[in-house]
């Protein structure tokens, strides 16, 4: 199977705007494409993944990724796919933050010898003058066309600012900046990113040229992509000292039976066979899935050795009750009254709650063990020693904490 088909049968794509051409670029290694990452944190998340799993496919094929970090247009913010006005950061910010992915990234994307390249939009965008962009580049938007936008629609509702109606044209100078200076073919977005990059494509073709080659694509479900990153706790991060490896092997080892075989399509690089083999997997087979998903992302982004480790420490979680590398929470003297500490109090400060009201709720209808035990009396303490020891604390199916004694 060429490339381009294994990007359509593991679900990777959505829209294309020349589909042939596309194949014919991608398969033979001629695609230099890009994709771009909003440095709005100091750590990439799962939402990206897809992204970072699709520019790896293309660069073993031969094709050149080009990571642009919109370390411009985070100063503006982009409404695709919002509801209210992104919070503004500073240069400072961003910058620290470009510093952090591009170390993430490249556990992904082999940067050496020119094979990938990132590159930040604020080199070119921030430089600009007002009368510059509007008399180079305005001209060439419709402001009707503009507004029939999906991104745009949706914030009209609440209010768009000219701030952020500004995004579209700064997102498609970033096109014609990309395929000049290095000679950026391709682009590739999420399903909520398409009219961006329409502007993007037509914004090429009208100032270089009906002969100017641009190609765009979107990737299936990268907008859901993004909700797989957020939890009710947060984001699930690609920095061990945000999300640890145990974590992030526990969250695809719990993601939904209905998920599990596109999550494998998508983000893994098993062979495709293997993963079709699974179609008729059912009850305890689609467990044994679930573990191959979060052993293989785990492995991708933590190394083999981490992966193992969170592996063992699940199935020991489940089998014995005792995990050595599951995450930990520490409790200390002043938490014991008379000599022991209530389960409310263990099951607040783990963090499995943010309460010792909402604890005891927990509590009272059953959802909380202690070392496989399950406890529904709020009176039950533990003494020190017994926290000494380790106790493994579990709050519904997937939360779990090794509370221990500071």
């Amino acid at each position: 199977m060429q490339l381009y088909d294994e990007l359509i049968a593991r679900g990777l794509i959505a829209q294309v705007t020349n589909e042939e051409e596309i194949r014919e670029m991608v398969n033979n290694g001629k695609a230099v494409f890009y994709i771009g990452f909003d440095p709005t944190a100091d750590s990439l998340h799962v939402g990206h993944f897809m992204a970072l799993c699709l520019m790896k496919r293309l660069q073993e094929g031969g094709n050149k990724p080009i990571a642009l970090i919109g370390g411009g247009t985070a100063m503006i913010g982009d409404p695709s796919g919002r509801t209210d006005m992104r919070q503004m950061m500073t240069p400072e910010v961003i910058r620290h933050n470009c510093e952090c992915f591009k170390k993430q990234m490249s556990k992904f994307i082999d940067f050496s010898d020119g094979k990938a390249l990132m590159v930040n939009n604020a080199d070119w965008l921030l430089p600009l003058n007002y009368i510059e962009m509007i008399r180079d580049v305005g001209g060439y938007f419709s402001v009707n066309t503009m507004l029939r936008a999906e991104c745009y629609k949706k914030r009209m509702e609440k209010g768009l600012s000219f701030l952020e109606f500004n995004y579209m044209i700064m997102q498609s100078y970033d096109f014609l900046q990309l395929y000049e200076k290095y000679g950026c073919n391709m682009q590739f977005g999420g399903d909520d990113q398409w009219s961006n990059m329409l502007g993007g494509t037509e914004l090429i073709r009208k100032k270089l040229g009906k002969d100017a080659h641009a190609m765009t694509i979107t990737l299936l479900l990268n907008s859901e992509g993004t909700k797989m990153g957020k939890t009710a706790k947060g984001a699930v991060w690609l920095d061990p000292e945000k999300t640890t490896p145990y974590e992030f092997y526990q969250y695809w080892r719990n993601v939904a039976d209905a998920d599990v075989l596109k999550c494998l399509r998508m983000l893994t690089f098993l062979p495709l066979e293997q993963i079709d083999a699974m179609d008729q997997w059912e009850g305890s087979q689609l467990n044994e899935a679930k573990e191959i998903l979060a052993y293989e992302l785990t492995k991708l982004v933590h190394s083999e050795e981490e992966a193992r480790k969170a592996q063992d420490s699940a199935r020991a979680l489940f089998g014995s009750g005792n995990a050595e590398e599951m995450p930990t929470a520490e409790l200390t003297m002043e938490d014991f009254r008379d000599g022991k500490a209530d389960i409310l109090t263990i099951v607040h400060k783990s963090g499995l709650c943010a309460s010792r009201s909402e604890a005891r709720r927990n509590v009272q209808q059953g959802g909380v063990t202690v070392d496989g035990e399950k406890v529904s009396d709020i009176s039950v303490s533990y003494t020190p020693e017994q926290v000494k020891a380790g106790l493994i604390v579990k709050r519904g199916k997937k939360s779990f904490k090794k509370v221990i004694l500071k």
